[in-house]
């Protein structure tokens, strides 16, 4: 397909505007002006027409195929959630800060203020603010307040304890707000060594950061323990909620001994994840960590009416323009309204079934790390086929050319030649049961002519990529431009 800039044709102009009738405005001074004229491409006005919706169909988006992405949930969501967001899209998000400006934007008030009660309903935690406007940065408000909070203590804290089965952005997160990580490795189990845990815990540890279920899809049965082990040492325990789907409605982690959880609406609750589209991570905190919540803070007064109360002098400041990203926070409110409470808790249910039922279907002929149920997603290893010079790479380009998304491979990385996956709730047994057998006839014929695997993918528009050399020496403008 020809990139636009090498259709164009010289003098063919895709619209025609007449000589203006009004005086030229003052112009900007020569210094702000283009010496040249800038190089645009001249189609006509079909050719790009034809031009873009070409590209568009070069989209892979859970609309038109499985989406099976292990480290992020890529679930399709009703267009009706869509319709909820735009109904709000009038309202400006700055109209609350002004003064009085708050009698003009009660329902939006009242929207940003009653998903914040549903998700402390959802998640045992005591206040939630809206705030954060992706997961990364839900974790990073939650240990700035981890932090906030033993300043007031006056206690004196070095380390935050990540396990190795945590997502990446966790020790990241609490290294930019100043703390040394203890990375605990994973015991044979699948989870945090618990007896290497314990030797860590001391009272320089601020808080143990833990990803449940973990990147191995697996749920933490010492939770308890871990949780009254760090309190003991008045060190606090995030829960990140990333893989919140696989436990909605069957665990409140606020209920067995978290003190600061982030949760991702745009993976969760009802919008599409990926493509660097809206995120939305709000943060849930027990009483003790209220204080130190961003502000300014909705409030519900007596007579019902929502206002915002600025007055929090522990308060970590402001750590979003307004009050989160809105389009995503008005979708996520909507899909918790329309499912309910049954609802919710049948979204973990289907989408841990889907997981174990892949996982059943396929560990005869993939390695399994991690020889137990899972929870929301499964992960396999390739191992078996690297003997053969087949990698997990390999059955990704094969997936391609077979019409699904590959799943995430080589993460987590604790495990060798990894492929991830996460059916979700909403494919069918007959989409579950055509990836398994394409996932099948990959093993196979990593065994019968594992050679045929090296100029796969065919169907795409480019195959092979230096994977390296794309990410290092980024080249994304037209000829000299």
């Amino acid at each position: 397909m020809q990139l636009i800039y090498e259709q164009s044709i010289p003098g063919r102009p895709g619209v025609s505007l007449p000589a203006s009738d009004v005086p030229p405005a003052a112009g900007l001074s020569a210094e702000l002006r283009r010496a040249e004229a800038a190089v645009l491409p001249e189609v006509s006005e079909l050719d790009l027409v034809r031009h873009f919706t070409l590209l568009s169909r070069r989209n892979f988006s859970v609309d038109t195929n499985f989406y099976p992405l292990g480290s992020c949930t890529m679930k399709y969501n009703a267009k009706a959630i869509e319709e909820a967001a735009r109904a709000f899209v009038p309202y400006h998000p700055m109209v609350a800060l002004l003064p009085h400006g708050a009698s003009y934007c009660q329902g939006s008030l009242a929207l940003a203020y009653e998903l914040g009660r549903t998700l402390t309903e959802i998640t045992g935690m005591d206040e939630v603010t809206t705030q954060p406007l992706a997961g990364a940065h839900g974790e990073m408000t939650g240990i700035m307040m981890v932090a906030a909070y033993h300043r007031a203590k006056g206690n004196k804290k070095r380390y935050v304890v990540v396990p190795d089965s945590s997502h990446g952005t966790n020790p990241a997160s609490a290294a930019m707000v100043g703390y040394e990580i203890i990375t605990v490795p994973t015991a044979a189990y699948g989870d945090m060594d618990l007896e290497r845990f314990r030797e860590v815990m001391t009272d320089e540890v601020a808080a143990v950061m833990m990803t449940c279920p973990n990147t191995l899809g697996l749920f933490n049965p010492h939770i308890r323990e871990i949780c009254d082990l760090a309190h003991d040492h008045d060190a606090l325990v995030y829960y990140d909620g990333a893989n919140l789907n696989a436990i909605l409605g069957k665990v409140r982690p606020g209920d067995v001994g978290f003190d600061v959880i982030h949760v991702n609406l745009h993976k969760t609750f009802g919008t599409p994840h990926g493509g660097g589209g809206p995120g939305s991570g709000p943060v849930g905190v027990k009483k003790e960590l209220i204080p130190f919540l961003p502000g300014p803070r909705i409030v519900r007064n007596d007579d019902g009416s929502y206002a915002l109360e600025s007055a929090l002098p522990e308060s970590i400041g402001r750590t979003a323009g307004f009050f989160g990203n809105f389009g995503v926070m008005a979708k996520a409110y909507a899909y918790m309204v329309m499912l309910g409470r049954a609802g919710l808790i049948q979204v973990s249910e289907q989408a841990v079934l889907s997981a174990n039922y892949v996982m059943s279907r396929l560990k005869d002929l993939y390695e399994l790390p991690y020889e137990t149920s899972c929870m929301h997603e499964c992960v396999f290893s390739a191992v078996r086929q690297a003997k053969n010079g087949v990698h997990a790479i390999d059955i990704a380009k094969f997936l391609i050319d077979r019409g699904f998304h590959p799943p995430t491979v080589y993460f987590p990385l604790i495990v060798k030649e990894a492929i991830m996956i996460e059916p979700t709730e909403t494919e069918s047994k007959e989409t579950l049961d055509a990836f398994i057998a394409v996932m099948r006839e990959a093993a196979e014929l990593a065994e019968r002519d594992p050679a045929a695997f090296a100029t796969l993918p065919q169907s795409m528009p480019v195959s092979r990529l230096d994977e390296t050399k794309a990410a290092r020496e980024q080249n994304v403008c037209f000829g000299s431009w």
